[in-house]
């Protein structure tokens, strides 16, 4: 099962995120190089509530767009036109600009089979790529691509959420290593008496360091002990550090909460930790009611986080490591409510960002005439989507993690 720890557990361990034999390295190897590992990074942002794919990606064309959307209309004028018949909603001008730039892809219609309109179920199924109830608690389609290479990485996290809500199912693996982190804060120590005793001990604890052993006799257990303490100091400084010279990149993205997930994230990156999957939530997309504001709301922060996030990466090329996948647990119904709002729908787009994606639109506008009860026909298998990034992103295997065989598709760009 997957270990899930706070930070009181990280420093009862007497070790930080298990860095504790590895810090020193870790710091050797420049914490602000730019030169890149072969490692690549998959950033997952998970909009909770349902997306109203409708209003996101616009098919402004369609007949059916202005016959079911009286109220929620966006006028075509508005649009932020990709082709002559799908438009981007205007409060996307950060995401049309990465698609300008070619590092954005689009693929319309993404959902499965049978479709749930259950929040929990929905979230279930994308989180664990099954159907089966039984399998919603166990373990998640990224804990189970994680366990793949659990024996490859150092003692780094393999996964890590950035927020204060409850660890993901899709987290879960075996034997791979989840954390969840509020801000960066939580990697430092705060407390100055601890500070000073250990900073009267260096030469002891510098000693220790060219050991790695686990403690067996009691003067290990105490260079043990001073060691771990030192290295949670270290990279304690090494955050404020890495705060400091990176304050100029941090002006640049937007001040919500979700781009300061994302700072916080491209902060790991740059500073060399070797986490392969980082999750981030973005809660609000339950729109019942008042759409349009709220809707408009969260699509220029996700945009301009997301926006901000590859920026900063491409300026020190680390870009073509990562990709984003931005996914919703369903879409909205065509037809809006009484209350100027959606209710739970079915199939809807997701987004991958970075200079290795295939930018571009993928797939067909879904159509808002030829129905299935009331709802957009799925166009792709969301686990077609996962295939695509397992195999060509993170060098797994899709059917052992998907347990199925489910044809991948060229979301990848070519040497990416």
């Amino acid at each position: 099962m997957t270990r899930v720890s706070t930070r009181r557990q990280f420093l009862n361990q007497a070790s930080l995120i298990g860095l504790s034999s590895t810090v020193p390295q870790f710091l050797h190897r420049s914490v602000f190089a730019t030169e890149a590992t072969n490692d690549k990074i998959l950033v997952v942002i998970q909009l909770d509530g349902g997306n109203d794919g409708i209003n996101t990606l616009v098919p402004y064309t369609d007949e059916g767009y202005a016959k079911h959307r009286t109220a929620l209309r966006i006028p075509t004028d508005k649009l932020i036109k990709i082709n002559d018949r799908v438009g981007f909603h205007p409060a996307l001008r950060p995401a049309a600009n990465l698609l300008e730039d070619g590092r954005l892809a689009m693929v319309q219609g993404v959902g499965y089979p049978n479709p749930n309109r259950s929040h929990d179920v929905s979230k279930s199924i994308w989180q664990t790529a099954r159907f089966d109830p039984t399998e919603y608690q166990s373990f998640g389609w990224l804990g189970r691509a994680t366990d793949e290479r659990a024996q490859e990485t150092d003692r780094t996290p393999h996964s890590i959420l950035f927020g204060d809500e409850a660890m993901p199912v899709a987290l879960r693996g075996r034997r791979s290593t989840a954390i969840s982190l509020a801000n960066l804060n939580d990697l430092k120590l705060t407390d100055e008496g601890m500070r000073s005793s250990s900073q009267k001990s260096n030469a002891s604890v510098e000693d220790s360091l060219t050991s790695h052993a686990e403690p067996t006799q009691p003067n290990d257990l105490l260079a043990f002990t001073r060691r771990a303490s030192l290295d949670a100091y270290t990279t304690s400084d090494l955050i404020d550090e890495l705060k400091s010279k990176h304050a100029e990149d941090a002006s640049k993205y937007p001040s919500t909460a979700l781009a300061n997930r994302f700072q916080s994230i491209a902060t790991l990156i740059k500073a060399g930790f070797t986490t392969q999957v980082y999750y981030a939530i973005q809660s609000g997309y339950d729109t019942h009611a008042a759409q349009l504001p709220t809707h408009a709301r969260l699509l220029a922060e996700l945009a301009g986080g997301l926006k901000a996030f590859h920026d900063d990466l491409k300026n020190t090329g680390l870009d073509d490591r990562v990709i984003t996948f931005c996914f919703s647990e369903f879409g909205r119904r065509v037809q809006e409510d009484s209350s100027l709002g959606t209710d739970h729908g079915t199939a809807g787009p997701v987004f991958l960002s970075g200079s290795s994606v295939q930018a571009g639109l993928i797939g067909e506008p879904p159509s808002l005439t030829d129905l299935e009860d009331g709802d957009l026909k799925t166009q792709f298998d969301f686990r077609r989507v996962y295939a695509s990034l397992l195999k060509n992103w993170l060098n797994v295997s899709p059917q052992k993690v998907l347990a199925g065989q489910f044809e991948a598709m060229p979301l990848i760009a070519k040497g990416g």
